[in-house]
């Protein structure tokens, strides 16, 4: 089981995959980094695919809450090279993506980070964040999202990982939502006033 931590102080089984919905502002990347904080701690690995922050601003927001130091901490940065910054070369913790189109360089970079994690670190658990669902639909249509979530979630279930996935819930349609919604198990609301609330299985 994957402790979620403050505030929520719930457990979900290895291998789920929560979407974290609500408006915009109202924590739901905090409340993820807070949620791979607890896993740092532990000894868990986290890894962070970014497009909406560089790598910098993602290892500033694990500064404020864990020391990460010689732990298996690694981002994906889909934003760096596309705001021009060519030199942005792959190390040990950063991978990076020409931008948050390329899905499929997305996916590897991904995959070469859970691999080095499970496989060469033998590090079994590993929390997982993809921030923001609501990007990917600005660059691509709902059809090719899904798929690359399809086997984006599929990658963290067979490692009994922990995904989270942040999407801005009034940015898109209903359809939207709960065709995204149907490669989740659960989901975690966060709301303008008051404490997320989620809705587990289990729970």
């Amino acid at each position: 089981m994957y402790d979620l931590g403050p505030p929520l102080d719930v457990e979900v089984e290895q291998g789920s995959n929560l979407l974290l919905s609500g408006p915009a502002l109202t924590g739901k990347k905090q409340l993820a980094f807070d949620i791979l904080a607890e896993g740092i701690r532990d000894g868990e690995g986290a890894i962070v695919v970014s497009n909406t922050d560089g790598a910098k601003r993602v290892f500033e927001a694990f500064d404020e809450r864990v020391d990460y130091a010689d732990r298996p901490v690694a981002v994906v940065d889909c934003v760096t090279r596309q705001q021009g910054v060519s030199e942005a070369r792959d190390d040990a913790q950063v991978r990076y993506t020409s931008s948050p189109v390329d899905m499929t360089g997305v996916g590897i970079k991904f995959s070469e980070l859970l691999e080095e994690f499970y496989e060469r670190q033998a590090v079994r658990r590993n929390r997982v964040f993809l921030d923001s669902l609501s990007t990917l639909l600005m660059y691509s249509d709902l059809q090719t999202v899904f798929r690359f979530l399809h086997v984006f979630t599929g990658r963290v279930q067979s490692v009994d990982g922990l995904g989270l996935y942040a999407i801005d819930s009034t940015a898109h349609d209903d359809k939207t939502m709960n065709t995204l919604k149907q490669l989740f198990d659960g989901v975690i609301e966060t709301h303008e006033d008051g404490e997320p609330t989620a809705n587990l299985p289990g729970v």
